[in-house]
């Protein structure tokens, strides 16, 4: 507890300076020597620390308001998508403040043998798309209940031209927060898009994009927690949800969001459902 206690103070120190300064070249180096090694799994854990020193050279990063991913027990990370880089990005955020991550994905990726072993020794969920998802959202509420921080990219996927602000999204988080009662951290990111556009098929490394991640206080849903689950109380939390990560990602944008959220569009294919989280 006393290393993840100083990693945190590490890494939260960094919301002093001002909001676009990238993270210190010390202290990522810092994070990194600190950040967990344990209950990954031997490939997680093998990607997890080959790619942070090259996500380190390729970008820029501003992680903020790391306070909010609690320091144990089950947690939603509820988090706005952008580009194939998003779990990468999320991955390194959330292992700076002392936790390892849990994402879903499309289940035909464990059987491949490069992405496939980090997956099925991870302990990351998979997504039968062909079939009601219901495995992967039984799975993925134990996993809350085993006290696991779960990331989830509700809006499912993301568009390949589109304007960056959350669209409309799907329910399963917020029937997983109504089920389990766990916190909700709203999280938004942007800058991955800079790094690697959804069409591209190369990133960008000149300029040096900047990562930035800012999460936010838990999603009130007590209220809705009070009553029976159903259509309303489900899109009632999944509006409050996402509202809260537009609020965030206005943060991060310095503008105003669009007053109704874009309309769900034909997804990349290589969106969430296939190499991130998804909303289900």
């Amino acid at each position: 507890m006393a290393r993840q206690d100083r990693l945190r103070r590490i890494s939260q120190a960094h919301d002093r300076r001002r909001p676009g300064r990238a993270i210190r070249l010390w202290r990522k180096v810092a994070i990194w020597v600190l950040y967990p090694r344990t209950d990954r799994g031997f490939w997680y854990g093998f990607a997890i620390d080959l790619l942070w020193p090259v996500l380190m050279a390729v970008a820029r990063w501003d992680f903020r308001g790391g306070e909010r991913v609690p320091t144990s027990g089950g947690a939603l990370l509820a988090v706005n998508h952008l580009s194939h880089v998003d779990p990468i990005v999320l991955v390194s955020y959330v292992v700076a403040q002392g936790r390892v991550p849990r994402f879903l994905a499309m289940k035909e990726l464990w059987s491949q043998t490069v992405v496939g072993a980090p997956l099925r020794g991870g302990r990351h969920i998979p997504v039968d798309r062909s079939a009601s998802g219901i495995e992967a959202y039984r799975a993925a509420v134990e996993s809350v209940r085993r006290g696991e921080v779960v990331v989830v990219y509700p809006e499912g996927g993301f568009a390949t031209h589109s304007d960056g602000w959350p669209r409309a999204a799907r329910t399963g988080i917020a029937r997983m927060a109504l089920e389990t009662g766990a916190p909700v951290i709203p999280v938004a990111q942007w800058g991955a898009n800079h790094l690697l556009p959804p069409t591209a098929k190369r990133p960008t490394l000149v300029p040096r994009s900047t990562l930035r991640v800012l999460a936010g206080a838990p999603v009130a849903l007590d209220d809705l927690r009070e009553r029976r689950i159903g259509r309303t109380s489900l899109q009632e939390a999944t509006d409050r949800i996402m509202g809260r990560i537009t609020e965030q990602l206005a943060v991060l944008r310095q503008e105003d969001p669009p007053q109704h959220p874009e309309p769900r569009q034909p997804e990349h294919p290589g969106s969430s459902q296939e190499r991130g989280a998804a909303g289900m």
